[in-house]
Protein backbone atom coordinates (compact mmCIF):
# COMPACT_ATOMS: atom_id res chain seq x y z
CA UNK A 1 0.00 0.00 0.00
CA UNK A 2 1.31 3.56 -0.66
CA UNK A 3 2.26 5.60 2.05
CA UNK A 4 0.27 8.90 2.96
CA UNK A 5 2.80 11.83 3.25
CA UNK A 6 1.40 15.36 5.19
CA UNK A 7 4.02 18.14 3.84
CA UNK A 8 3.47 21.72 4.88
CA UNK A 9 5.04 24.50 2.58
CA UNK A 10 4.60 22.86 -0.54
CA UNK A 11 4.66 25.89 -2.81
CA UNK A 12 8.27 25.75 -3.32
CA UNK A 13 11.87 25.13 -2.48
CA UNK A 14 12.33 22.03 -0.42
CA UNK A 15 8.87 21.48 0.33
CA UNK A 16 7.60 21.73 -3.31
CA UNK A 17 10.74 19.07 -4.33
CA UNK A 18 9.60 16.84 -1.36
CA UNK A 19 6.22 16.81 -2.98
CA UNK A 20 7.23 15.84 -6.38
CA UNK A 21 9.62 12.69 -5.22
CA UNK A 22 6.60 11.59 -2.83
CA UNK A 23 4.48 11.58 -6.23
CA UNK A 24 7.09 9.69 -8.16
CA UNK A 25 6.87 7.04 -5.65
CA UNK A 26 3.57 6.52 -6.19
CA UNK A 27 2.60 7.54 -2.79
CA UNK A 28 -0.42 9.68 -1.88
CA UNK A 29 0.10 13.23 -0.54
CA UNK A 30 -1.45 16.30 1.29
CA UNK A 31 0.08 19.52 0.30
CA UNK A 32 -0.38 22.34 2.52
CA UNK A 33 0.82 25.85 1.88
CA UNK A 34 -0.58 29.01 2.86
CA UNK A 35 -3.09 29.51 -0.52
CA UNK A 36 -4.01 26.17 -1.99
CA UNK A 37 -3.56 28.17 -5.55
CA UNK A 38 0.39 27.63 -5.11
CA UNK A 39 0.10 23.58 -5.38
CA UNK A 40 -2.52 23.66 -7.93
CA UNK A 41 0.02 21.77 -10.03
CA UNK A 42 0.83 19.32 -7.69
CA UNK A 43 -2.95 18.62 -7.51
CA UNK A 44 -2.99 18.45 -11.36
CA UNK A 45 -0.23 16.12 -12.00
CA UNK A 46 -1.94 13.38 -9.83
CA UNK A 47 -5.33 14.15 -9.19
CA UNK A 48 -6.28 10.96 -7.36
CA UNK A 49 -3.40 10.92 -5.11
CA UNK A 50 -3.21 14.26 -4.28
CA UNK A 51 -5.55 16.64 -2.02
CA UNK A 52 -4.03 20.47 -1.00
CA UNK A 53 -5.35 21.84 2.39
CA UNK A 54 -4.90 25.57 2.89
CA UNK A 55 -2.29 25.47 5.99
CA UNK A 56 -0.97 28.49 8.04
CA UNK A 57 1.11 26.60 10.76
CA UNK A 58 0.56 29.28 13.04
CA UNK A 59 -2.89 28.60 12.76
CA UNK A 60 -4.36 26.32 15.06
CA UNK A 61 -7.53 25.62 13.42
CA UNK A 62 -5.99 24.79 10.38
CA UNK A 63 -3.34 22.85 11.54
CA UNK A 64 -6.10 20.05 12.88
CA UNK A 65 -8.18 20.45 9.42
CA UNK A 66 -5.26 19.70 7.17
CA UNK A 67 -4.72 16.05 9.61
CA UNK A 68 -8.44 15.81 9.28
CA UNK A 69 -8.44 16.26 5.74
CA UNK A 70 -5.70 13.51 5.56
CA UNK A 71 -7.59 11.28 7.62
CA UNK A 72 -10.74 11.84 5.70
CA UNK A 73 -9.30 11.19 1.81
CA UNK A 74 -6.46 8.73 2.55
CA UNK A 75 -7.60 7.05 6.14
CA UNK A 76 -4.45 7.37 7.64
CA UNK A 77 -0.92 9.59 8.05
CA UNK A 78 2.33 7.24 7.54
CA UNK A 79 5.05 10.36 7.33
CA UNK A 80 4.64 14.23 8.16
CA UNK A 81 7.23 16.47 6.88
CA UNK A 82 7.42 19.52 8.96
CA UNK A 83 9.08 21.72 6.13
CA UNK A 84 7.28 25.33 6.29
CA UNK A 85 9.36 27.89 7.79
CA UNK A 86 12.00 30.76 6.78
CA UNK A 87 15.30 32.32 7.84
CA UNK A 88 16.85 35.57 8.69
CA UNK A 89 19.57 37.24 8.57
CA UNK A 90 20.92 40.23 11.30
CA UNK A 91 22.83 40.56 14.52
CA UNK A 92 20.66 39.57 17.48
CA UNK A 93 20.58 42.85 18.70
CA UNK A 94 19.26 44.43 15.48
CA UNK A 95 16.19 41.88 15.50
CA UNK A 96 12.85 43.62 16.67
CA UNK A 97 10.64 41.93 19.60
CA UNK A 98 8.49 40.61 17.01
CA UNK A 99 10.17 39.86 14.40
CA UNK A 100 12.12 37.22 17.08
CA UNK A 101 8.90 35.89 17.83
CA UNK A 102 6.94 35.71 14.30
CA UNK A 103 10.50 33.43 13.90
CA UNK A 104 9.78 31.21 16.82
CA UNK A 105 5.93 31.57 16.19
CA UNK A 106 6.45 29.54 12.30
CA UNK A 107 9.90 27.53 12.74
CA UNK A 108 9.39 26.07 16.12
CA UNK A 109 5.64 26.45 17.25
CA UNK A 110 4.39 25.61 14.19
CA UNK A 111 6.24 22.61 13.72
CA UNK A 112 5.55 21.91 17.24
CA UNK A 113 1.74 22.03 16.42
CA UNK A 114 1.61 20.40 13.14
CA UNK A 115 3.61 17.14 14.55
CA UNK A 116 1.22 17.21 18.00
CA UNK A 117 -1.41 17.30 15.68
CA UNK A 118 -0.10 14.16 13.91
CA UNK A 119 1.05 11.89 16.63
CA UNK A 120 -2.49 10.57 17.61
CA UNK A 121 -3.00 9.56 14.16
CA UNK A 122 0.43 7.32 14.13
CA UNK A 123 0.05 6.08 17.82
CA UNK A 124 -3.18 4.61 16.87
CA UNK A 125 -2.02 2.94 13.49
CA UNK A 126 1.44 2.10 15.89
CA UNK A 127 3.58 3.33 12.97
CA UNK A 128 4.35 6.72 11.72
CA UNK A 129 7.85 8.73 10.38
CA UNK A 130 7.78 12.78 11.56
CA UNK A 131 10.51 14.19 9.47
CA UNK A 132 11.45 17.65 10.81
CA UNK A 133 13.28 20.07 8.05
CA UNK A 134 16.29 21.83 10.18
CA UNK A 135 19.61 23.04 9.00
CA UNK A 136 23.12 23.29 9.19
CA UNK A 137 21.80 26.12 11.74
CA UNK A 138 20.51 23.33 14.01
CA UNK A 139 24.54 22.10 15.00
CA UNK A 140 25.89 25.33 15.37
CA UNK A 141 25.65 28.93 14.74
CA UNK A 142 27.17 31.63 12.54
CA UNK A 143 27.40 35.29 12.30
CA UNK A 144 24.55 37.11 11.47
CA UNK A 145 22.64 34.09 12.62
CA UNK A 146 21.90 33.92 15.64
CA UNK A 147 17.85 33.90 15.37
CA UNK A 148 17.42 31.41 12.99
CA UNK A 149 19.74 28.85 14.64
CA UNK A 150 17.95 29.32 18.25
CA UNK A 151 14.59 28.06 16.10
CA UNK A 152 16.52 25.22 14.84
CA UNK A 153 18.14 24.36 18.22
CA UNK A 154 14.59 24.43 19.63
CA UNK A 155 13.52 22.26 17.14
CA UNK A 156 16.08 19.89 17.24
CA UNK A 157 16.05 19.70 21.06
CA UNK A 158 12.55 18.96 21.27
CA UNK A 159 12.83 16.31 18.25
CA UNK A 160 15.70 14.28 20.08
CA UNK A 161 13.53 14.22 23.37
CA UNK A 162 10.75 13.34 20.79
CA UNK A 163 12.22 10.07 19.05
CA UNK A 164 12.81 8.57 22.86
CA UNK A 165 8.86 9.37 23.86
CA UNK A 166 7.69 7.58 20.40
CA UNK A 167 10.29 5.44 19.65
CA UNK A 168 8.50 2.37 21.53
CA UNK A 169 5.33 3.36 19.79
CA UNK A 170 6.29 2.37 16.34
CA UNK A 171 7.50 6.02 15.07
CA UNK A 172 10.26 7.85 13.77
CA UNK A 173 11.65 10.66 14.25
CA UNK A 174 14.57 12.13 12.24
CA UNK A 175 15.60 15.47 11.74
CA UNK A 176 17.35 16.87 8.25
CA UNK A 177 19.74 19.15 8.46
CA UNK A 178 20.67 20.84 4.84
CA UNK A 179 23.85 22.97 4.48
CA UNK A 180 23.30 25.70 0.83
CA UNK A 181 21.35 24.44 -1.45
CA UNK A 182 19.82 26.43 -4.21
CA UNK A 183 16.33 27.30 -3.15
CA UNK A 184 15.42 31.15 -2.18
CA UNK A 185 16.58 30.82 1.33
CA UNK A 186 19.48 33.64 0.50
CA UNK A 187 17.28 35.09 -2.15
CA UNK A 188 13.66 36.54 -1.27
CA UNK A 189 12.97 34.29 1.25
CA UNK A 190 15.09 35.52 4.51
CA UNK A 191 13.70 37.70 6.65
CA UNK A 192 16.31 40.49 7.36
CA UNK A 193 16.98 42.59 10.35
CA UNK A 194 17.22 46.54 10.36
CA UNK A 195 21.21 47.42 9.88
CA UNK A 196 22.82 48.75 12.63
CA UNK A 197 25.59 50.92 12.37
CA UNK A 198 27.75 49.33 15.34
CA UNK A 199 27.50 46.41 13.41
CA UNK A 200 28.25 46.94 9.90
CA UNK A 201 32.41 46.13 10.62
CA UNK A 202 31.20 42.93 12.12
CA UNK A 203 28.49 41.71 9.68
CA UNK A 204 29.44 43.51 6.85
CA UNK A 205 31.37 40.77 5.03
CA UNK A 206 29.25 38.19 6.03
CA UNK A 207 26.19 39.93 4.69
CA UNK A 208 27.59 40.83 1.35
CA UNK A 209 28.36 36.66 1.30
CA UNK A 210 25.30 35.40 2.21
CA UNK A 211 24.07 37.95 -0.78
CA UNK A 212 26.42 36.81 -3.15
CA UNK A 213 25.62 32.87 -2.31
CA UNK A 214 21.92 32.88 -3.71
CA UNK A 215 21.78 30.91 -7.05
CA UNK A 216 25.51 29.46 -7.04
CA UNK A 217 24.26 26.94 -3.36
CA UNK A 218 25.70 23.92 -4.68
CA UNK A 219 23.28 21.84 -3.14
CA UNK A 220 20.64 20.43 -5.72
CA UNK A 221 17.14 20.41 -3.90
CA UNK A 222 16.25 17.39 -6.20
CA UNK A 223 18.58 15.06 -5.21
CA UNK A 224 18.19 16.71 -1.38
CA UNK A 225 14.37 15.80 -1.74
CA UNK A 226 14.99 12.12 -2.82
CA UNK A 227 17.43 11.65 -0.13
CA UNK A 228 14.20 12.37 2.53
CA UNK A 229 11.83 11.22 0.78
CA UNK A 230 14.33 7.61 1.01
CA UNK A 231 14.40 7.91 4.92
CA UNK A 232 11.01 6.27 5.23
CA UNK A 233 12.80 3.07 3.51
CA UNK A 234 15.42 2.02 6.16
CA UNK A 235 14.37 -0.55 8.76
CA UNK A 236 16.43 1.99 11.26
CA UNK A 237 16.34 5.75 9.89
CA UNK A 238 18.74 7.68 11.38
CA UNK A 239 17.74 10.53 14.07
CA UNK A 240 19.85 12.99 11.87
CA UNK A 241 20.61 13.36 8.48
CA UNK A 242 22.73 16.85 7.29
CA UNK A 243 22.53 17.15 3.65
CA UNK A 244 25.35 18.09 1.17
CA UNK A 245 29.08 17.73 1.35
CA UNK A 246 29.18 21.00 2.93
CA UNK A 247 26.76 20.47 6.24
CA UNK A 248 29.03 16.70 6.88
CA UNK A 249 32.36 18.72 6.65
CA UNK A 250 30.57 21.08 8.89
CA UNK A 251 28.80 18.80 11.46
CA UNK A 252 32.51 17.21 11.31
CA UNK A 253 34.40 20.59 12.23
CA UNK A 254 31.74 21.57 14.32
CA UNK A 255 31.79 18.37 16.84
CA UNK A 256 35.59 18.05 16.88
CA UNK A 257 35.86 21.36 18.73
CA UNK A 258 32.82 20.99 20.82
CA UNK A 259 35.19 17.78 22.24
CA UNK A 260 38.15 20.10 21.91
CA UNK A 261 36.51 23.20 23.87
CA UNK A 262 35.30 20.20 26.42
CA UNK A 263 38.73 18.55 27.37
CA UNK A 264 40.07 22.23 27.40
CA UNK A 265 37.60 23.44 30.25
CA UNK A 266 37.39 19.77 32.11
CA UNK A 267 39.96 20.82 34.68
CA UNK A 268 37.29 23.99 35.45
CA UNK A 269 34.11 22.18 35.48
CA UNK A 270 34.91 18.41 36.11
CA UNK A 271 35.34 19.29 39.88
CA UNK A 272 32.27 20.13 41.27
CA UNK A 273 30.72 17.66 42.97
CA UNK A 274 30.56 16.72 46.56
CA UNK A 275 33.60 14.65 47.61
CA UNK A 276 33.33 11.07 47.42
CA UNK A 277 32.49 9.84 51.06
Amino acid sequence: MSRVWLVTGTSTGFGRAIAEAVLARGDRLVATARRVDDVAELVASAPDRVRAAPLDVTDPDAVRAAVDLAVREFGRIDVVVNNAGYGSRGAFEEFTDAQVREQFEVNVFGAFAVTRAALPVMRAQGSGHVIQMSSLAGVRSALGGSVYSATKFALEGMSEGLAAEVAPLGIAVTMVEPGPFRTDFAGRSPARAEPMAAYDEVLGDSRARFAALHGTQPGDPERAARAVVGLVDLDDPPLRLPLGAAAFASVRETLHRRLAEVDAVEHLGGPTDYPAS
